[in-house]
């Protein structure tokens, strides 16, 4: 086994596909970590804990420590939800017989890399992790009653959004407050010290945005999940409204962001710069605006990823630039030559 940061990079870039067990032996423990927990995916749970402290530092309540810990404790318990996700659709039967979920990454179980005695002790010893450095938090806040009821939320998403709540259509609504209002203002409110209902709205945005991945991949899965009878949105509304709701969810991320910018000027105008990701953006609205072809266009190379592959590729770009946008504002307000600009 040979330590290979090249591979964490690709990992956290794009999701990986591997087929032979001697490619896999020869990865090390993070670079399996990192593609076992599709983290090319969970890198949204950075982008959410990046805007947080943005926001944080604008307002003066940065601390770099506690922002740390919080960053690198979610990170892994959106792995370890990841993690649990597989062992537990695996063991009801659902990733089975050619599964959406086994054509786009690597499945350590389905590939038979490991067995589930292995799967359960990554997901102890990342949920291990990840618990300690909530408990930090709550050290840290001294068990602020809102910072325990934000680790008792999550601890309850990690558990139980695989089952049950993705299998009663509330997962979508789940991932968008989650890496939207949820992440964005519990990161905001332990470094500040107060809740900012302002903050949890500028957390809209990418949580729509982030929700618009989910919503396109069960789109893409829905008559497999029909078939194992695991009710996500798509497969309550159907097809058609489906796809329309994502494009009024993707429509919304941009409606947000120009309200708190033109409104309550929480945002200045250089947060415009989330323009750049319109052609993008576009581009997945008009593949949104028409079903789903039954066979993959020739030449296609992704296949089954259709609708969620641009909704993926569409959140990069928006969360990337929404990032660089708020770094600029941030900039502007706590310079003092131009702290006054955009009351």
């Amino acid at each position: 086994m040979t330590i290979n940061p090249g591979m964490w990079w690709t990992a956290l870039s794009r999701l990986v596909q591997i087929d032979k067990q001697s490619e896999w032996e020869k990865l090390d423990i993070v670079s399996k970590w990192l593609i076992a927990t599709r983290s090319a995916v969970t890198t949204v749970t950075l982008y959410s804990c990046v805007i947080a402290g943005l926001f944080a530092v604008r307002s003066g309540h940065f601390l770099i420590l506690p922002w740390v810990v919080m960053t690198v404790g979610l990170f892994l318990a959106h792995g370890t939800n990841n993690i649990l996700n597989d062992y537990t659709d695996f063991s009801r039967g659902i990733d089975t017989d050619n599964y959406f979920r086994t054509q786009y990454g690597v499945h350590p179980l389905v590939q038979k890399f490991w067995g589930r005695p292995t799967q359960i002790r990554w997901f102890l010893v990342s949920g291990f992790l990840a618990t300690m450095a909530g408990f930090y938090i709550l050290l840290f806040t001294r068990f602020d009653p809102v910072v325990i009821g934000f680790f008792a939320y999550g601890a309850l998403m990690l558990l139980f959004y695989t089952y049950p709540l993705k299998h009663f259509a509330v997962g979508e609504l789940t991932i968008f407050l989650i890496w939207g209002p949820v992440i964005i203002g519990g990161v905001y409110y332990v470094l500040a010290g107060n809740w900012s209902w302002i903050v949890a709205l500028a957390g809209v945005p990418f949580g729509l945005s982030t929700a618009s991945i989910n919503i396109g991949k069960h789109i893409d899965k829905s008559d497999e999940d029909r078939a194992k009878g695991v009710t996500t949105l798509p497969v309550l509304l159907g097809q058609t409204a489906s796809r329309y709701l994502s494009i009024a969810v993707i429509a919304l991320a941009y409606l947000v962001v120009l309200y708190l910018i033109f409104v309550p000027h929480f945002l200045t105008p250089v947060m415009l710069i989330i323009l750049f990701a319109l052609p993008r953006a576009w581009k997945t609205i008009q593949r949104l605006s028409k079903p789903r072809p039954s066979e993959p266009p020739a030449g296609y190379p992704i296949w089954p990823r259709w609708f969620s592959t641009l909704a993926f590729m569409h959140n990069r770009q928006f969360g990337n630039l929404f990032i660089v946008g708020v770094i600029a504002d941030t900039i502007l307000r706590v310079v003092p030559a131009t702290s006054g600009f955009w009351r």
